[in-house]
């Protein structure tokens, strides 16, 4: 156990407890690490660790408090999905338009949603930047980075990969229109119709209608709630069904949340490598992490460039630009080729803008604010579904991302908790879109990343009721 896991396990006891109640300020950071015996970065590293298992909150110039659902969050799921052992043949879009439709309503309370709230961005200031990069705009610059992309937004890039300790080479990013365009470009670089693909289960619906549309079969793979995809299965169904790619989420994955450990990503890593099976790694969440530094992705464990890291600012930073990227390793050609064969480029302004942004700093402080406000919504949210939902309701505990994961008690019926929560002006995420086979029926993805307010809090009340009215003991 490190110093902070020791540190954090300590006070957690105290909270747990009731040595340490709800609105007890914790010891400073200073007298902490005198009394410990350790370094401020470690006592810091051990009260983030907290506040993302949603036992302390920080308050601005006055330190760390017990928080005030502390000891009082509802129990955690605790066991991995078990998904049949088949490939199976997709058919999931009609059951996501649906949900997509609902989440477009500024009407409806947006817990369906994927997006977080538009008002957590710096959108004013990347439209003055946007302004002065479109007056500055070099005419070649539209012939120069084409496919690739915007020259100096693909060298920002690369040195963010360096701060976290990766060589990624400018040449070997594609800048696409999202990153569910390079999620996509990447699986039509490796796959063909008929192949197989490693998933999650439940897994992101993005990744269930990619699958879909391209012909392909997804083989699920039971995923714990904590730590991701159990790699004994993934082991066995690389044996069984030699698939052509895997797609996954290591940090804060969609719907679940989980977090895979750094141990764990570099086994995956050279678990697929034995298999020469390339990974598909959709990141979009890693940015938004509790903790005291960003969870590594699986990339940063690749030696044979089979890693396709995908990412983008629609989740952290400017979610209407559409502006995302891939470092392909060794399949860059193949996905810039099949880029140049689909939308041939990104929008030229919003790349531009988004390159001004990242040179002239600030990017960090804004993530630094962001995570700070999410993290504190989503104590408040759990708080809430304590409160509101039926007894037993099982709660994930996300260190990162804005997705909580529910699993209800008794006998539920999650599509019918999306029908009446609609008609209430409500939207919800029902589990089974998220899985290619029946499964999930009783479970609910959350968003708690609209600001949390009245309204909020009302509408998660009234969904409470409507669970309660769902649920057979």
């Amino acid at each position: 156990m490190k110093l902070y896991e020791a540190l954090a396990r300590d006070i957690s006891e105290s909270i747990l407890s009731g040595a340490l109640q709800p609105g007890d300020r914790l010891p400073s950071v200073r007298k902490t690490s005198a009394s410990r015996g350790v370094s401020p970065a470690t006592v810091f590293e051990a009260y983030y660790t907290l506040e993302a298992q949603g036992l302390v909150q920080a308050r601005e110039r006055s330190g760390y408090f017990v928080s005030v659902s502390a000891g009082r969050l509802p129990p955690e799921p605790d066991t991995a999905s078990r998904p049949a052992e088949d490939a199976l043949p997709l058919a999931m879009s009609e059951r996501v338009f649906d949900l997509l439709e609902t989440t477009m309503r500024r009407d409806v309370v947006p817990f369906g949603s994927a997006f977080p709230s538009p008002l957590l961005f710096p959108l004013a200031r990347l439209a003055r930047l946007m302004s002065t990069n479109v007056q500055q705009l070099d005419p070649w610059a539209s012939v120069d980075d084409l496919t690739p992309g915007n020259a100096r937004l693909r060298r920002q890039l690369s040195l963010r990969y360096l701060i976290d300790g990766m060589t990624v080479h400018a040449d070997e990013i594609v800048v696409t229109n999202g990153a569910l365009e390079a999620l996509n470009l990447c699986l039509m670089a490796v796959a063909r119709p008929g192949d197989a693909v490693l998933i999650e289960s439940p897994a992101f619906y993005g990744s269930l209608q990619a699958i879909e549309r391209q012909g392909l079969e997804a083989i699920a793979v039971p995923t714990h709630p904590r730590d991701g995809m159990d790699l004994a299965a993934a082991e066995r169904a690389l044996e069984r069904h030699r698939p052509k790619a895997c797609w996954l989420m290591t940090n804060f994955q969609n719907p679940l949340g989980s977090l895979m450990p750094d141990e764990k990503k570099r086994d995956l890593v050279r678990l697929l490598a034995r298999y020469q099976v390339p990974l598909i790694e959709d990141d979009v969440f890693g940015e938004l992490y509790f903790g005291a530094k960003r969870p590594l992705p699986a990339k940063a464990f690749d030696s044979e460039g089979l890693v396709m890291h995908c990412s983008s600012f629609s989740k952290c930073l400017a979610p209407g630009y559409r502006v995302g990227w891939v470092a392909a390793g060794r399949f860059t050609r193949q996905v810039a080729r099949q880029k140049l064969a689909s939308t041939l480029t990104t929008c030229a302004p919003a790349q531009g803008a988004l390159a001004l942004y990242l040179e002239k700093g600030g990017y960090d402080r804004h993530l630094r604010l962001l995570r700070h406000t999410l993290a504190a919504q989503q104590v408040q949210f759990m708080d809430a579904v304590r409160r509101h939902f039926p007894e037993g309701t099982r709660v994930t505990r996300p260190k990162g991302g804005y997705l909580l994961w529910l699993e209800l008690p008794g006998a539920a019926d999650a599509l019918a908790v999306h029908a009446a929560a609609l008609a209430e002006g409500i939207s919800v995420a029902p589990g089974p879109i998220f899985s290619p086979q029946p499964g999930f029926e009783n479970c609910l993805r959350l968003n708690y990343g609209h600001l949390w307010d009245a309204r909020a809090e009302a509408a998660l009340a009234t969904l409470g009721r409507i669970v309660h009215a769902h649920v057979t003991p």
